[in-house]
């Protein structure tokens, strides 16, 4: 039967899921090589439009692939991802490439070994084809770096894709393979999941092993689907004993996702507490996803945020106190090397007095009782991911004022400082077709449950818009 365009875009091997992507394997209907030429194929129309990559490395891959393909034809797959690719954010140490934080300022040595999360993938027979951009130190939920060329949104280029993880977003957005793997201190894998249309998991702190660990800090899954997600989940939750603030071994069964929302005591937060206005649009498509799940059975309740501005403020002062001490060790030409905002931003810092430091330090605890509280009387709660639709490409933040870094993460950064597992998912489209993120948390260490609820709402939600179309030339 004749295909349209539209029709053989979304059959296109770089479109399809990982989960599509292995049973295609093992039915031997194509192979990896097939699959990662698909996707080198892709990236060249793409890239020059939005430049979401860092040390592309086409040839490792194909020589990774032909390996693959002829495990495959033997029957024998190494491990859950065998084939299927994959990229890494530039801040997850992968053996014998530098690591350079999205900074100019930060000299490039390469890494001794992989980092746990880009073990487990390659244990697990990814093809790791290339790393992917980030902002200076992860510090901006922006593809704005000193390093990296900008990375654009592939829903619109005059836009931000967000960050910190910008190159995944955008490569998940424009169809770079199924795979994506991000980090998150305070919405650096929700946020552009959210303004690139993707799915993205920011698991329990220490239920994904990182090194080096870090308060609220956190790497997970960027995928075009919620099933992708999970199976991302099941090697990435594998124990490493470098992380000493993991969680236990546990075996999860990722693959369990039917949820029903029938009962279920579900909180509609619209107003975290402080920060940047919602504007209507987002807000639109938060109450009605709030509202399919109300339809499915789910008790809605209205609920205040748990963020206040001192809160927010204290989160500010720490980073900052945190940020200047890196760039403080830094020679002078060095430090003036790192991007202008960030150095604005993080020179603040050196005014603090230890106590301001510590008081911003403390207020992660009170973020972390008022979660508590809130998860006494609810299963999860449905919000915003981003108050607001997108912004320019060329901004480091949607209001891009160093005074004021953290207004638009306020539906997000809670969950950090917390540990509660929080996906977000598209919920729908402004009045021009760019996607919009639904966030849905969970009590801590229920991520299982969360992306069971994300898996629940895919069905409630109802046929997406075809994904973006690579511009012309």
């Amino acid at each position: 039967m004749h295909k349209t365009k539209r029709e053989e875009a979304v059959t296109s091997l770089h479109d399809l899921s990982a989960v599509d992507l292995i049973a295609g394997y093992r039915a031997k209907q194509f192979s990896p090589s097939e699959v990662l030429e698909e996707v080198l194929a892709h990236i060249a129309v793409w890239e020059p439009h939005i430049k979401a990559l860092y040390a592309f490395d086409p040839e490792g891959a194909r020589a990774t692939a032909k390996a693959s393909t002829e495990r495959w034809q033997k029957g024998e797959p190494m491990g859950t991802l065998d084939g299927v690719p994959v990229t890494i954010k530039d801040n997850i140490a992968t053996k014998g490439q530098p690591v350079p934080l999205g900074a100019a300022s930060v000299k490039l040595v390469p890494a001794e070994r992989d980092a746990p999360p880009a073990a487990r993938l390659r244990e697990a027979g990814a093809v790791i084809f290339s790393k992917t951009t980030m902002p200076d130190y992860g510090m901006l939920s922006s593809g704005l770096s000193s390093f990296h060329p900008l990375t654009r949104n592939p829903w619109d280029v005059s836009k931000n894709p967000g960050g910190s993880s910008s190159g995944a977003g955008a490569a998940g957005a424009a169809g770079y393979g199924p795979l994506h793997l991000g980090t998150d201190i305070g919405g650096s894998v929700r946020l552009p999941a959210c303004w690139c249309g993707l799915v993205a998991l920011k698991p329990s702190l220490g239920r994904v092993p990182v090194d080096p660990p870090y308060v609220g800090r956190v790497a997970g899954p960027m995928t075009r689907t919620v099933d992708d997600a999970a199976l991302m989940m099941s090697v990435l939750s594998r124990p490493d004993r470098r992380d000493g603030m993991s969680l236990p071994a546990h075996e999860i069964n990722w693959k369990a996702l039917d949820k029903s929302p029938r009962k279920l005591r579900i909180g509609l937060m619209l107003d975290p507490g402080v920060g940047q206005p919602l504007e209507k649009e987002v807000r639109d498509v938060a109450v009605k996803a709030a509202k399919a799940f109300e339809s499915a059975g789910a008790v809605i309740t209205e609920v205040d945020g748990i963020l206040t501005r001192e809160m927010l403020d204290g989160l500010d002062n720490f980073w900052r106190a945190r940020m200047w001490d890196d760039l403080s060790r830094l020679a002078p030409e060095q430090r003036a090397k790192a991007l202008p905002y960030i150095y604005q931003w993080a020179e603040a810092g050196a005014k603090l007095s230890g106590v301001d430091v510590i008081r911003g330090f403390n207020m992660t605890m009170a973020i972390r009782a008022a979660a508590a509280k809130l998860f006494c009387d609810l299963d999860y709660v449905v919000s915003p991911v981003s108050p607001v639709v997108n912004f320019p490409a060329e901004f480091a933040a949607p209001i891009n004022d160093p005074a004021k870094p953290f207004e638009h993460i306020c539906y997000t950064v809670p969950w950090n400082m917390s540990e509660n597992p929080a996906v977000s998912i598209n919920g729908g489209y402004d009045r021009r077709g760019f996607p919009i993120g639904v966030q849905i948390v969970g009590r801590r260490f229920d991520d299982l449950g969360v992306l069971g609820m994300a898996k629940t709402f895919e069905g409630l939600r109802g046929p997406q818009k075809p994904w973006p179309l690579p511009p012309k030339k």
